[in-house]
Formats: C-alpha cells, sequence, structure tokens
C-alpha cells in the first residue's frame, strides 16, 4: 500500500525454474510506477500535517538548457528552485517545511530524495538480473540504441524513468562518448501511458459511474462507520463523515497516508491514520473504486488502458518480425543514411522502460484477468512483460543475430531475407505508422501472418512474482507445462479485444450511454 519491500534476487534455482533452458529471452518492456512522492494536495493541516516537505534536494541543483546569442550555441544555467505560496493576507511568502526549511521544498506529487532512491535501486535490481544473471544486456553500453524509453507528461514519472535507467546503466557502465538517449513523451491529450480521464470524457463517465457505484455499496457500512469514528474529528467540519466520495475523498486519505508512511517523522499524522484494519478496509475499497471497471467491462479497458497494451503487444510483434515497430522506429535516427553509408540498418530493440503510475500497474493487470485479491500498488512497483522464442527456432529474428549491436558493435546485414525487411521500415517517415501487423485483429491475420506469431511467449512478472492470465491456461494456448507463458499469438488475440480502433474518437462517443454492460464481460480472455 505504500512504499516497496523488494525480494531478494532470484537463487540459480528459481532462475532455471523461471527462465527454462528451452527459451531465449528476446524483449523485455517495464512498466513502472514512480517512486514516492509527496502528497497531490495539501489535506489534514488540522491534524498538524506541514502542507510543504523538506525531501526534494533536487531543486537545489537544477540545470537548464539556454541559448546564448552571442555566441548561437546552448549553455548550462545551473540554479535552484524556492517554492512561493500565499500569505494569511494574500500575499506572496516563501513555503517552508515543517523546520522553516526553504530550500528542497517538494511541491505536490513531487518525486522526493526516498522516491529517487528508491527507483534508483528498482535500476540496480533490474542490471542484477538482465545484465549479470541472464545475460540479456550488455554490461557496458555504448548507446541507447536497444532501449525504450517513455514517461507520462508528470515529472515524478519522468524523473523515475531517468533514475531507473541510470540503475541499470551507472555512468561508469556506459561509454565515455555516450550519446543522450531520447525519451519519449506525449502531449497530454494523447497520453495513453496511464488512463487518462482527463482527455477521455466517455472514460470520465464511466470512471464516475463505477465510483458512484462504490459509495453506494460501501458508504453505509460497518466498515466505513469504523473510518468515520477513527478518523471523522479531522474531516471538515460540515459533516465529520469519511466517505467513498467524501471531502477529501477516501482515495485522498490512502494518499496522504501512504506519502506520509514513506518519509520521515516530520511529516506524520496521527496514531489513527495507521491503525491497521482502517488501512486494510481503505484499501480495499480504494481498489474497487478505481480498478472493478477493468475486470468488469470492455468498454473500461478499451478506453482506459487498451492503447497501451496495444503498444506493448505491437512491439512485441514487431520484435517477432524483425521490423521497427518493436519500438526502434520511435527511437532511431536516420536509417536511411545509416543504411547508405554501412549497409546495415536498425538495432532492435531488447528492452523497454516507461515510467508510469498506480493507476497504469492496476489497470494492466486487472485487464490481464490478473488482478484477484490484489492490492493497490506500492511505490516503484513495477511489471515486466517478458517475450521469449523458442530456443530452437531456425528462423531467428535480427535481435538475436546481432546481439552485439545494443553495445554498438557493427551489425550483420547479410542474414536471407534481413536487409529487404530493415530496408522497407527504413522508408518509414515520422507521421507515418511503423510497418508491421502488431495492430491488426488476429481474427483478421492470414495464416502466414499467423505463423510470424509461432514459437514465441509471453511472461508477466509483477513486483518479481509471475502472474497467470486466465485465457491462457486452455490448452494449446501456452508453454506445454507451463501455464505462466502465454502464446504470443494467444496474448495478442485476448489484448486485441480491448484494443481501440480510434481512442479519440471512442472517447467522444456515447458520453451518455448506459457504463455497466449488460451482461459479463470478465478480463484476461
Amino acid at each position: 500500500m505504500t512504499s516497496l519491500t523488494p525480494p531478494p534476487p532470484y537463487t540459480q534455482e528459481e532462475l532455471k525454474t523461471l527462465y527454462p533452458s528451452n527459451l531465449e529471452l528476446q524483449l523485455v518492456q517495464v512498466l513502472l510506477r514512480h517512486g514516492e512522492r509527496s502528497p497531490v494536495s495539501a489535506r489534514f493541516q488540522n491534524a498538524g500535517l506541514p502542507a510543504f516537505w523538506p525531501y526534494c534536494s533536487a531543486v537545489r541543483q537544477l540545470k537548464s538548457a539556454v541559448l546564448d546569442r552571442h555566441t548561437n550555441q546552448f549553455n548550462t544555467l545551473e540554479w535552484k528552485r524556492r517554492l512561493e505560496t500565499f500569505g494569511r493576507n494574500d500575499e506572496p511568502v516563501l513555503a517552508a517545511g515543517p523546520a522553516g526549511e526553504v530550500d528542497g521544498v517538494c511541491e505536490m506529487g513531487m518525486l522526493t530524495d526516498k522516491g529517487r532512491e528508491t527507483t534508483f535501486d528498482l535500476g540496480s535490481r533490474l542490471r542484477t538480473l538482465y545484465v549479470d544473471q541472464l545475460r540479456f544486456l550488455p554490461p557496458v553500453l555504448l548507446n541507447a540504441d536497444g532501449l525504450y524509453l517513455r514517461a507520462t507528461p508528470i515529472p515524478r514519472a519522468l524523473e523515475s524513468v531517468q533514475e531507473t535507467f541510470t540503475g541499470l546503466y551507472p555512468a561508469h557502465t556506459r561509454a565515455p562518448a555516450f550519446p543522450a538517449p531520447p525519451i519519449l513523451t506525449r502531449a497530454p491529450g494523447d497520453e495513453t501511458l496511464f488512463p487518462n480521464d482527463s482527455n477521455c470524457r466517455r472514460f470520465a463517465a464511466l470512471s464516475r459511474a463505477f465510483a458512484r457505484r462504490a459509495a453506494e455499496r460501501w458508504n453505509e457500512t460497518d466498515d466505513m462507520a469504523y473510518l468515520t469514528k477513527l478518523l471523522g474529528k479531522w474531516m471538515p467540519e460540515e459533516s465529520q463523515r469519511v466517505a467513498v466520495d467524501s471531502r477529501p475523498r477516501l482515495s485522498g486519505i490512502m494518499d496522504t497516508i501512504n506519502s506520509t508512511l514513506a518519509h520521515g517523522p516530520e511529516t506524520r499524522l496521527p496514531k489513527e491514520f495507521y491503525d491497521p484494519k482502517a488501512r486494510e478496509i481503505i484499501d480495499k475499497i480504494g481498489v474497487e473504486e478505481w480498478f472493478a471497471g477493468y475486470r468488469e467491462s470492455q468498454e473500461y479497458r478499451t478506453l482506459g488502458i487498451g492503447g497501451l497494451l496495444g503498444d506493448v503487444v505491437g512491439r512485441m510483434v514487431g520484435s517477432a518480425e524483425s521490423s521497427t515497430a518493436d519500438g526502434e522506429y520511435e527511437v532511431a535516427g536516420k536509417l536511411e543514411t545509416s543504411i547508405m553509408k554501412k549497409g546495415a540498418g536498425a538495432t532492435p530493440i531488447r528492452f523497454g522502460l516507461s515510467g508510469c503510475h498506480d493507476t497504469t500497474l492496476a489497470a494492466v493487470l486487472a485487464s490481464l484477468g490478473a488482478y484477484e485479491n490484489a492490492k493497490w500498488p506500492p511505490y516503484t512497483s513495477h511489471i515486466a512483460i517478458e517475450m521469449f522464442r523458442k530456443a530452437d527456432t531456425t528462423n531467428k529474428p535480427a535481435s538475436t543475430q546481432k546481439e552485439g549491436a545494443t553495445t554498438g558493435n557493427s551489425v550483420d546485414a547479410a542474414k536471407p531475407g534481413w536487409f529487404s525487411s530493415v530496408f522497407s521500415s527504413a522508408r518509414t517517415k515520422p507521421g507515418n505508422s511503423p510497418p508491421g501487423i502488431g495492430r491488426k485483429q488476429t481474427g483478421e491475420l492470414s495464416a502466414a501472418e499467423r505463423a510470424k506469431l509461432n514459437s514465441y511467449y509471453v511472461r508477466i512478472r509483477y513486483n518479481d512474482q509471475v502472474v497467470t492470465v486466465p485465457g491462457c491456461k486452455a490448452p494449446g494456448k501456452h508453454l506445454e507445462g507451463d501455464e505462466s507463458f502465454c502464446t504470443l499469438e494467444a496474448f495478442k488475440a485476448i489484448v486485441d479485444k480491448f484494443v481501440p480502433r480510434n481512442w479519440k474518437q471512442q472517447c467522444r462517443a456515447d458520453v451518455q450511454g448506459p457504463a455497466f454492460p449488460t451482461k459479463p464481460e470478465p478480463a484476461g480472455y
């Protein structure tokens, strides 16, 4: 519910079970929740909680690119940020921490020093697994051509990606001339890396309907009465009542509890807020309010997280096809120039890292039917979506033929059919869709296109624990003897059912229509 306690590294025996010798790892995509942060709103000052927290040392040492008109060159301006707020009479005053600190003060919802530490440590754990133990990624990185990095527009998500990447590849493991890696972001109106109710009216309507249902189910229960008895004295005087839809909402109370638990004693609430039974109740109701829709409604899944999972599957299919749709299209340089000069094409993507939020991780797991009886995702939680191929596959894709490409070595473009496929993909221009069948519905694939998915498997680990998609348990839809390894075709077919065809158009359609499905639409099938 708050900070994650990571498990120890896998033992050699565990690795043998998790990564069987008859499968070869080809692509890893990690979705990570940002690290610990300050609350997104100032709450419970009447309970003695300071509005501003002094846990953000990064703002003491900021750097910005500035253009020097004398030289027409960009330089770096070093500066520190101080936060200003309203005084008692609306005069400007400096925001100060509990001991009067004016430097290192966090904005609302800002990644704290603790959050930077835990996301860096996540990168170190990923390095232990994928570099040291599995030797899937190179120990020294000459460039980031084989990496796909992305973050939401929320600063704490971007900063968490940067910290995790630094833990994965600390400075001493990057070449002296290591070029700046691209990190992809989107405009808020295009963002699908989290459930975007602010820019999807239909999804906002669905979210409100499921929240109202949660309020109707829980507001008059003994559980809510227990919370009111415990915490009501700190609620606004007009009600002094805790409810799903109170002010602050129950989810807002949870946000402040979790944020305070993750940090020091200077920013703690009264002990009643940390009552174990109360926290259990709050977590249970919060998970239902926010995530039940993904378990129950295909439309909810489609508008809330379908775009992201469509992207994830599209990159896996692109990797299987050896096309730039594996994510290379977004991060590559000038491919045509590279081909003309070197007779070589794009570096395949082997590892992706996307900075997102608790609502992303829970939405992904719930939409795949893998979130039953789960708790709210702690800070720095992550989902690793791993794609494997049968080790005895004879027609190996470019990503294994060119394993040294990630470290900057030359690429063997002489394999049959390889150069022609890369050359055609190289002509994909920005603004045009990358090639491939990733977004084509499984039911529309030809026999030849389906064959491209053969011998590939998908496995999901959430906070280092394997989770299983229920629709993959049927015979023929998983690796023989292990239901957690879903065939790529079966996994794609499950996700295809809720990938939007036109997300923005669907977000504007039928806004006032019924919110709940007329018949069961269980997730994960």
